[in-house]
């Protein structure tokens, strides 16, 4: 192949300050940040310097913010290790060309000891200026001041000038539509915003503005439980105390510290944004994590502060790559360590918080595989069981509540019954059900919010051997009274009679029809609707996927109990029913009623399972009160 030419790339330098101030930064604002970083990192080097015996120790660094009304200028000022004319030309000069990485290579120091590596956080500086003004002294022996300039174009000018200490002043024009940096309210918000738990004191207008203390460099012994809540309390203001805290800290593969809260409330959690604040090197870059942050733990509030984590030039936004994904496996691992422990050591308190923490563990158990083998022994369930009186064990008091693990609720159960799970996902709804079970001694979970819709299916998936059964979906041997029934001259059961009866009465061949002695008397329902659990969980995908309106399936099952006082009322009143003139067709008035009591009997067990709706209730009363009459006029 024959080569047409070879050569160098060139690059336009009268191209460079738009490019910086349009495409590399996304807000005119972050040049404080910037500012104040090369600020903290000369002060860092003059400390390294000066350890080396290469310069002068010098004051306490400190950063210095100063405003001039009448000349327009910003002034940002440290004591840091100044620059030489030659060093002005080489990493002034030369854009998107660093000190950084010839001094760390110089004193052996390791990347989080410089929070800037690319070169261009001064140039964001004619973002907001017309006019930038460098004054610097090295802290170096023998060294001269010099004084830079430059109105934004390629050009610039260098001098030699009188400063009388070590360290930069830069000083900014302000343009007349950034203004507003003139406003000390205004440039207080940003150090706070940005620049609050740098390590160095920054000062504006002669006032140290910023915490400096970054309690998530600290080790979790040097914190008690307030310093966790007071740094929750100053981040999230108004929003309460944390429910429990994880602090991060490793330096292997990738240096890595922080502080996650659990909030006490997760009803308004931000699932897709997330609220965890994200440092380099104590510098505040974004509070959008979700490349780093698995989505399950977004909701998650608090500090996450690295120096390896891959950010572009502006240090605003991630650049995903195969570190990122580890550093979220590594959260993830200690926020599943975090749990096991507090469950282990204190069951009560990993009780009380449960109800917080269940969306955190379910979504993540389903959402991470390895989340899940972390988290598999942390999941509770509410429970019908009474609360263990020893500590420790399960079932776990929690206020009014009883907390169980499934692995302990499968060991309470009797071994034919230990691969079913009785569930419940409204005591009210399915109260009938429930105390069904509950009166022959079964225990059932809670299982009671929409997220359980889709975690029991899962639970199942990895179970192969767990079958979860709602308690409204089908009503075992253990439930029903064994009682042998008489035939009548026909032939016919008083079962089948009334089967008959109120097969005529609903006239819909959708629902099916089941008569049984249910145990319980009359604490047991007179009539309760079964939804087979198959059936109603394909009812509640339709309805999640909007693809039908949530409530009573068309098909269901309607159990009668024979044994219910109600029941055994609406038998005497169709057997003492008789044929009135030559219709076959017509009932008698005893019939009739029998029918209007049988149809009654499905509204109450529609309405306990909430398939009435709305524009029905009004019929539902209607049709109440006229039977109310009815039983009133014959004394009943």
């Amino acid at each position: 192949m024959t080569v047409l030419e070879q050569g160098q790339i060139q690059i336009h330098t009268e191209n460079i300050f738009p490019i910086i101030k349009k495409a590399v930064y996304s807000g005119h604002e972050v040049f404080l940040r910037e500012l104040v970083s090369n600020a903290a990192d000369a002060i860092s080097k003059r400390r390294m310097a000066s350890m080396a015996g290469d310069c002068s120790e010098g004051e306490e660094g400190k950063v210095a913010i100063r405003i001039d009304r009448e000349l327009k200028t910003v002034t940002i000022s440290d004591n840091g290790i100044g620059m030489t004319a030659d060093e002005v030309k080489r990493y002034i000069n030369q854009v998107a060309f660093s000190s950084a990485e010839d001094f760390l290579e110089k004193y052996k120091q390791e990347s989080d000891a410089i929070i800037g590596h690319f070169g261009l956080g001064f140039y964001s500086s004619f973002m907001v200026a017309r006019e930038v003004e460098l004054v610097t002294r090295s802290a170096r022996p023998n060294a001269e001041a010099v004084r830079w300039r430059c109105d934004g174009s390629p050009n610039f000018s260098l001098e030699a000038c009188e400063k009388d200490d070590a360290g930069t002043d830069v000083v900014l024009h302000l343009m007349d539509e950034e203004l507003e940096y003139l406003e000390p309210a205004r440039l207080r918000s940003l150090i706070t915003q940005y620049c609050d738990f740098m390590p160095v004191t920054v000062e504006l207008e002669g006032e140290a503005v910023n915490k400096k203390v970054a309690p998530w460099r600290q080790s979790p012994r040097e914190l008690s439980d307030q310093d966790y809540i007071d740094l929750y309390r100053y981040l999230y203001p108004f929003q309460g105390d944390p429910l429990l805290w994880v602090h991060l800290n490793t330096d292997y593969p990738y240096a890595l510290q922080g502080i996650l809260f659990f909030p006490k409330v997760t009803g308004r959690a931000d699932w897709e944004k997330g609220e965890i604040r994200l440092y380099c090197n104590q510098v505040y870059v974004s509070d959008s994590i979700k490349e780093i942050v698995p989505r399950y733990l977004l909701p998650l509030r608090g500090v996450i502060d690295s120096p390896d984590i891959p950010l572009n030039v502006s240090r605003s936004a991630l650049q995903t790559d195969r570190r990122v994904r580890s550093i979220g496996n590594f959260v993830a691992k200690k926020v599943a360590d975090r749990l096991r422990s507090l469950k282990q050591d204190d069951p009560k308190a990993y009780a009380d918080a449960w109800d917080a923490l269940a969306p955190f563990v379910k979504i993540g158990a389903m959402e991470d595989e390895k989340f899940a083998d972390q988290v598999s022994e942390l999941v509770l369930f509410g429970t019908t069981g009474a609360a263990s009186a020893t500590d420790g064990e399960e079932p776990i008091a929690a206020g009014d509540k009883a907390f169980t693990t499934l692995a302990t609720y499968r060991e309470r159960q009797k071994p034919d019954n230990s691969s079913r799970v009785l569930y419940c996902t409204d005591e009210v709804a399915q109260a009938g059900a429930l105390s069904l079970w509950k009166g022959q001694g079964a225990e059932i979970l809670l299982a009671e919010t929409v997220l359980d819709s889709q975690f029991i299916p899962w639970l199942e998936s990895k179970h192969e051997d767990l079958k979860f059964q709602r308690v409204d979906a089908e009503l075992d041997d253990s439930l029903q009274e064994e009682q042998p029934e008489l035939s009548d001259q026909d032939g016919e059961t008083q079962s089948e009679s009334l089967r008959k009866l109120v097969k005529a009465a609903l006239n819909n061949d959708k629902i099916t029809i089941q008569v049984q002695a249910l145990k319980g008397g009359e604490e047991a329902p007179a009539a309760l609707i079964l939804l087979p659990e198959q059936m109603r969980r394909m009812n509640d995908i339709g309805a999640l996927m909007d693809q039908r309106l949530p409530g009573l399936p068309d098909h269901h099952v309607l159990v009668i109990n024979r044994r219910h006082p109600l029941v055994e009322g609406v038998l005497k009143l169709n057997a003492g029913s008789v044929l009135v003139g030559t219709d076959s067709a017509a009932s008698s008035p005893s019939q009739q009623l029998a029918e209007d009591v049988a149809c009654h009997l499905y509204d109450m067990a529609r309405l306990a399972v909430g398939g009435l709706e709305p524009n029905e209730l009004a019929g539902f009363q209607t049709r109440a009160t006229q039977l109310m009459s009815k039983l009133m006029e014959r004394g009943i």
